[in-house]
């Protein structure tokens, strides 16, 4: 791979992982630059990995003050730093993570993401976004397709016992290891509102039902409130209202959606589980490991997981190939 050399320093540090991905995967890592928007109990997971793996840089958006409630589930932020006033997730999350890896860049960006013009997406190979609405997620998403570079985009976000994560890797070729060597391969992706635009009907029949609670929760806040995570357990007949709204919509039986589900997910609000939130870190971690390196298969296009069954599921959702 074309580019500066890894340093003795770095070389040394990362002997283990090297051994794994090989010094051209730890060399594109150290030159990778991430951006996460939305902090939370998930996105420190992620955060800590990534530090730890060696990333060149991270610059962390949140500009929310730090409370106690935020300790829950976040162990970037000790009761302590909860009690301090006038201080940042972002700067909080900041000053942890330099302990952690001092070799890398861990920054502070102030401001809302969404009121970003494009320009400054260029800065960055990795954006990650939590606790947004839908609307304001298609709109970095767009931003991001809309540069000459290429903008791996995720999105992740925790109810409780649930996950989920979007991936769109956009254009996107990578190695994959056969039993007589390395092949390469390529996949499109679709962008997060032409994934979501699929009608109901013609996704296939074993499609979790995680997926469809997701765009229901998503739909009744955009609506409500105008951000997600807000809800709570005073608002489960108007998100059973808003099932009945969009099965209608999408010709889809209302009994395809649990009220058991919807309930557990309404409850939860922006309530995050520690496990849940070790379990999405650590895959979305690895999801943007490989989509730096190039090595490994990258996943297409939503993860789900939800602590009841204990099942981790992959779903690929896109518009049919033209």
């Amino acid at each position: 791979m074309d580019g500066e050399e890894l340093t003795a320093q770095q070389t040394a540090l990362y002997d283990r992982q090297i051994r794994v991905w090989g010094v051209d995967a730890q060399k594109r890592l150290s030159k990778a630059n991430v951006l996460v928007s939305g902090l939370n109990g998930t996105v420190a997971e992620f955060c800590k990995n990534i530090v730890l793996a060696g990333v060149g840089s991270l610059t962390l958006m949140d500009d929310r003050l730090v409370t106690e409630n935020a300790t829950h589930a976040n162990f970037l932020i000790t009761a302590e730093e909860s009690k301090l006033s006038g201080r940042s997730l972002a700067e909080v999350y900041c000053n942890s993570l330099r302990e952690f890896n001092p070799m890398v860049h861990v920054s502070v960006e102030k401001g809302d993401l969404h009121y970003f013009d494009g320009n400054f997406f260029d800065k960055f190979d990795i954006v990650i976004i939590s606790g947004y609405s839908l609307k304001v997620k298609k709109l970095i998403n767009s931003k991001c397709r809309e540069r000459q570079k290429r903008i791996a985009f995720y999105t992740v976000e925790c109810r409780g016992s649930c996950g989920e994560i979007f991936v769109d890797l956009q254009s996107y070729t990578y190695a994959q290891k056969k039993s007589d060597g390395t092949i390469e391969c390529h996949m499109e992706y679709p962008s997060l509102e032409d994934a979501i635009s699929i009608p109901w009907r013609d996704l296939p029949k074993k499609t979790t039902k995680t997926y469809f609670a997701m765009r229901v929760l998503e739909y009744f806040e955009s609506w409500q409130y105008g951000k997600l995570c807000q809800t709570s357990d005073s608002d489960i007949p108007h998100v059973l209202e808003s099932r009945k709204v969009l099965c209608d919509e999408q010709g889809l039986s209302e009994s395809h959606l649990p009220d058991a589900l919807l309930n557990r997910l309404v409850a939860a609000g922006a309530g995050e589980y520690p496990p849940v939130c070790a379990i999405l870190g650590g895959f979305l971690g690895q999801e943007v490991i490989k989509a730096i390196s190039g090595k490994g298969d990258p996943i297409k296009n939503f993860f789900y997981f939800d602590a009841a069954d204990g099942k981790g599921i992959i779903e690929d959702i896109s518009p049919p190939s033209k």
